[in-house]
């Protein structure tokens, strides 16, 4: 695409004045599946290493086919492979001439669980081996399982950028669950300084606070509760999910 203003550097290249290097080390796997239906699949990723000027290298060629389980059907023409195994094709066609950065765009949408697995897999050696990638997605586990960096868009409009790690920490919120020995039926006024909520009919009690607070208002509460009297018989904590954290983000800008 020619931007209408600004600029853009991959690698250090400029996209439009020396688009030739920029390309060369940028791979694309489209959400689209389209590709040559009458090729072979070691012929199309041969035919896209050649496309950046990248000199023949089977070994390289054998191991992405390898990597992406598509060793087995090298000789097949594309048309008769299944969906997955085209997307497959895609995913080796955009990793044939060793792109330092890769973007992968939905590149799990309407596949089966075995090749989102593999697909994780393998963003992770890539990643692990220098290889810069951007990943757009609508499966918010996915984001979260995978990336170092979170971009939150909404609207057309890029609302947040932040590690993983410090958005799930400066938005995310914990929750205590404390499971009661007898139902209650309101939260003491003694106890209103920790905005408690009863659930499960009174049977359970519910503690939230944001995950960058002093965790030093849980001891007080369970010592208030003894004094209470209040028992439970069991206790569990939860961090709020990246999902909850990407709603919560949309919905205040609603």
């Amino acid at each position: 695409m020619t931007p209408t203003k600004g600029t853009i550097l991959a690698g250090g290249h400029d996209t439009v004045r020396d688009y030739r290097a920029a390309r060369s080390i940028i791979g694309l796997v489209p959400q689209e599946l389209h590709t040559d239906m009458f090729e072979t699949v070691w012929g199309t990723v041969g035919f896209s290493r050649g496309l950046f000027g990248r000199p023949p290298d089977p070994a390289h060629l054998e191991g992405v086919l390898r990597d992406l389980s598509l060793w087995d059907k090298r000789h097949d023409r594309i048309m008769t492979l299944s969906g997955g195994m085209k997307r497959r094709v895609l995913i080796a066609k955009a990793l044939a001439h060793e792109p330092k950065i890769l973007f992968l765009d939905e590149p799990t949408a309407g596949v089966d669980v075995e090749l989102r697995r593999d697909m994780w897999a393998l963003v992770r050696r890539l990643r692990a081996g220098g290889v810069t990638i951007i990943l757009t997605t609508h499966y918010i586990e996915e984001a979260e399982e995978m990336a170092d960096r979170i971009g939150v868009i909404s609207k057309g409009r890029l609302i947040v950028v932040e590690d993983k790690a410090v958005l799930m920490k400066k938005l995310g919120r914990k929750q205590l669950t404390l499971h009661l020995q007898e139902p209650m039926t309101a939260i003491p006024a003694s106890l209103a300084e920790w905005r408690l909520v009863l659930n499960a009919g009174g049977t359970e009690m519910e503690y939230s606070f944001d995950a960058a607070e002093n965790r030093a208002g849980i001891p007080l509460l369970l010592r208030r509760l003894a004094e209470l009297g209040i028992g439970f018989t069991d206790l569990n904590t939860r961090q709020s999910s990246l999902e909850e954290i990407f709603v919560s983000l949309v919905q205040e800008r609603a």
